[in-house]
């Protein structure tokens, strides 16, 4: 899942920190180097993209497909998206500089037929969410997740389909303190 990299509209709580144009910098920099990082021939990658308009950006690599993410709340975003693919599936942000080829393939293994996978953040939240057959109707997926808090993973885990498997911890990018860590 990506944003367009504009000032004002990603990494606001980062923004905060270092500056909105310095945040929209960054963001556009490390999706930049997570798609190059990620590509790979065992998967496919699919951009879903926000705003909606933002399908024609040139930012991003032009021969990746993408699809918006439409309106809704995070979780309603992110079940419509999941729903687009057929077969296993992982969703991951675009704001963790330590994921790695290794770390989706992790994820992938331990995504079990008829389960789900979760990459936990080292925030209470996580980066990486799987389903094995995401066109499977799950509407309440994401129901009474308290997104952006220590409490996400854990109302997230509620509702995910057994059996859960678990992906590496990971750190994402909210605010100027977790840019110590970044590994790029």
């Amino acid at each position: 899942m990506v944003k367009e990299p504009r000032p004002g509209r990603v990494k606001t709580r980062l923004g905060r920190d270092i500056g909105m144009v310095n945040a929209a910098w960054w963001y556009r920099h490390q999706t930049r180097t997570l798609l190059q990082r990620l590509h790979d021939l065992r998967w496919d990658i699919l951009l879903a993209v926000a705003p909606d308009k933002a399908r024609s950006s040139r930012v991003w690599p032009l021969d990746l497909p993408r699809v918006p993410q439409g309106p809704g709340d995070l979780g309603v975003r992110m079940v419509r998206t999941l729903a687009t693919k057929r077969g296993p599936t992982l969703l991951i942000g675009s704001d963790i500089p330590a994921v790695r080829k290794t770390h989706i393939a992790r994820a992938f293994k331990e995504l079990r037929p008829g389960g789900s996978v979760v990459g936990p953040a080292t925030d209470g939240g996580y980066w990486l969410v799987g389903l094995d057959h995401p066109r499977h109707q799950h509407p309440n997926l994401f129901k009474d997740v308290r997104w952006s808090s220590e409490h996400t993973l854990g109302d997230t885990l509620k509702n995910l389909p057994h059996p859960v498997g678990l992906a590496d911890t990971l750190r994402d990018v909210d605010h100027a303190a977790d840019l110590q860590f970044s590994s790029w």
